[in-house]
């Protein structure tokens, strides 16, 4: 953006509660243009429904311009989990209810929704065990502390190829070009859909001007094809859509994740 435009762009960053505080200043902003957010999935579509009550409406509070990239989630085992495929999984989960356990990065993370929606499209009861990131998931995974763990790929990725975890499947519809040995979960249990994404967000209420202007800065930037050679070396996939579609792509994943978010008795009071 800084290049296209000739004019300095400053991040601040305003971390904590999944994002929520960053967008509570962001939505109390001029609606000029010049303050504007990375929302996503979780402040923008997990939150209204994790959370008793939020600083801000996640829809009407906001202006959505664009979507800028998606990420799927691994499902990796500890190698001496006797199962190869995800269909070993499930048959396995199914032999031996409450035996196997699963770790997130946190309760009400797209990790944890992962594990949930496993649970209902495989019909296993298999234990959900959070930690505060993915770094001590993984070092349980590793030890044989947990069995099974969701995580976003990259990190997972990279324990799957030194031969220290196996992987199983990616939570994607279709399987990533970053993996494509990896099947998709959906594969097996068709209904599993489970990303992380991006979206350029600013309050409500920006001109229709400056939408126009900052939707169109976004797609340029995004078909950049060294931003693309670096989000590929994260395992994320450049994401551009119009400002209407972002809108209704953020209404169709809260409307998708709230049964998942109640079934899975999450809930931040």
């Amino acid at each position: 953006m800084t290049e296209l435009t000739g004019q300095q762009w400053v991040v601040e960053n305003r971390g904590g509660a999944g994002g929520n505080l960053g967008m509570e200043v962001l939505s109390k902003s001029d609606p000029d243009g010049y303050t504007l957010g990375l929302g996503g999935i979780a402040a923008h579509a997990i939150s209204p429904s994790l959370y008793a009550k939020l600083p801000f409406n996640a829809r009407t509070d906001f202006t959505f311009i664009s979507t800028i990239w998606w990420l799927p989630n691994l499902l990796a085992v500890n190698l001496n989990v006797p199962a190869n495929s995800v269909a070993e999984l499930v048959e396995l989960c199914r032999k031996n209810p409450g035996k196997y356990s699963y770790g997130s990065a946190g309760s009400g993370t797209t990790l944890h929704l992962s594990g949930e929606l496993f649970k209902m499209l495989a019909k296993v009861d298999i234990q959900h065990v959070p930690y505060r990131g993915s770094a001590p998931a993984t070092q349980d995974l590793l030890a044989g502390q947990i069995h099974m763990m969701f995580d976003n790929i990259p990190g997972t990725l990279t324990q799957s190829r030194a031969g220290k975890v196996r992987a199983l499947g990616v939570t994607s519809t279709k399987r990533t070009s970053v993996a494509p040995e990896i099947p998709a979960i959906a594969e097996t249990l068709p209904g599993m859909d489970m990303i992380s994404w991006t979206t350029l967000t600013g309050p409500a209420k920006l001109p229709a001007n400056v939408i126009e202007r900052l939707s169109e800065l976004s797609r340029k930037a995004l078909e950049s094809n060294d931003l693309k050679a670096k989000y590929a070396d994260l395992a994320t996939t450049a994401w551009w859509s119009t400002p209407a579609d972002t809108l209704a792509f953020r209404d169709s994943e809260e409307a998708r994740l709230a049964p998942i978010i109640k079934a899975s008795g999450a809930r931040v009071d």
